[in-house]
C-alpha cells in the first residue's frame, strides 16, 4: 500500500449538493492566509480539538511543515476560498497504530452542502493506502451535523461521555467517540475470489 499512489489523484473537482464546484487538494504552504481565514471562521466550540490557540503563525506552521505520513490534510477551495478541511491523523507507533483519527471542520456559510461528508469519503479512500485497519472521529457532543454525516458513511458511535470535555472557557461538553472498520485492499481481494 502507498500513500503516494493515493493523493495522486488530487486535486480533483467535486460538486457539492446545490451544485457548486469545488477543488479538493492536499493542504499546500500557501495555504496559511487562507487556512487561517477559515479556521477563524469556524464557531470556536467546533475547534476544541485544535490544542494550541489559533494564531496565523501556527497556521504557517502547520502549511509549512505538512508531513502526510503523519498528518494528511486535504482542503475544499470554492472561488479561492477554503471551506472545508479534513485531517487522517496517524500514530508512528503503539497499540493504536492501525487506528487513524479523522478531523474535519466546515466553514459555516456551507453548511448543508455536504463539504464534510465528501472530505471524510475522501480520507476513507485514502486510510487503507497507509495501512490503516479502522478510523476514529472523537466530537464534542454539540457538533450534531459533524455527527450525523459521519454515520452516514458508516461510523457508529463507540462512546459517548457527557461532560467529559472543557473549551477554554471551562465550559462542559458532551465526548462522543465515532469509529469505522476499514475494507483493506487484501480484504477486498479475497472476497472477490
Amino acid at each position: 500500500m502507498c500513500l503516494e499512489f493515493a493523493v495522486a489523484k488530487y486535486p480533483v473537482t467535486l460538486r457539492l449538493r446545490d451544485g457548486k464546484e469545488c477543488t479538493v487538494r492536499l493542504l499546500e504552504p500557501g495555504d496559511a492566509a487562507r487556512l487561517h481565514e477559515f479556521l477563524l471562521a469556524v464557531p470556536e466550540e467546533e475547534r476544541l480539538f485544535i490544542k494550541p490557540r489559533v494564531t496565523s503563525r501556527l497556521v504557517r506552521q502547520w502549511c509549512r511543515q505538512s508531513r502526510p505520513e503523519e498528518n494528511l490534510t486535504l482542503v475544499m477551495v470554492h472561488e479561492d476560498r477554503i471551506i472545508g478541511e479534513a485531517t487522517l491523523h496517524q500514530r508512528p507507533g503503539g497499540w493504536k497504530r492501525h487506528i487513524g483519527k479523522v478531523t474535519v471542520l466546515t466553514h459555516p456559510q456551507y453548511r448543508g452542502l455536504d463539504v464534510a461528508k465528501l472530505l471524510v469519503k475522501e480520507l476513507l479512500e485514502i486510510a487503507p493506502h497507509c495501512g490503516l485497519e479502522r478510523l476514529e472521529a472523537e466530537l464534542n457532543g454539540e457538533r450534531t451535523v459533524a455527527i450525523r454525516a459521519l454515520m452516514q458513511l458508516g461510523f457508529e458511535q463507540l462512546a459517548r461521555i457527557p461532560g467529559y470535555l472543557r473549551d477554554m472557557r471551562f465550559r462542559p461538553h458532551d465526548y462522543v467517540l465515532l469509529g469505522v472498520r476499514l475494507v483493506t485492499d487484501e480484504e477486498y481481494a479475497a472476497a472477490l475470489g
